[in-house]
């Protein structure tokens, strides 16, 4: 490959290399135990006092299962919360404008579930 060649690639490389950095592998929360004991009604009111809390809406689909939305300006996060009385999981569902690939997401994602669980497990039981 010639010089020329080299210097010609160099842009496409670093564009590549940006878009890239913008993903990670997407962070799903596999089973984290609550510290301390409490019924399935007091689990759910945990779980949707959180999330409100941080800005997302908590639909109840079932007992045992909510799902959380998070609309942050054209961005638009989708999760399942799966819990119990021991312990809980929030697993992807859908996005918008977070550049999904079946594997990675936009990082921010992955900081909003953070926070999630997070919130969830210091939320204090009703």
């Amino acid at each position: 490959m010639n010089r020329r060649s080299l210097l010609g690639a160099a842009p496409l490389a670093l564009v590549a290399l940006g878009l890239g950095a913008c993903t990670r592998p997407i962070y799903n929360v596999e089973r984290r135990n609550f510290m301390n004991s409490g019924t399935l009604a007091q689990r759910t009111e945990q779980i949707r006092r959180a999330g409100g809390g941080l800005g997302w809406q908590m639909d109840p689909m079932r007992p045992g299962l909510m799902r959380a939305t998070l609309n942050l300006r054209s961005h638009v996060a989708v999760t399942e919360i799966a819990y119990d009385e021991q312990g809980f999981s929030i697993r992807y569902v859908d996005s918008v404008n977070l550049d999904y690939d079946g594997t990675s997401i936009h990082k921010n994602y992955n900081s909003w579930i953070e926070n999630l669980e997070r919130a969830i497990s210091q939320q204090p039981v009703p």
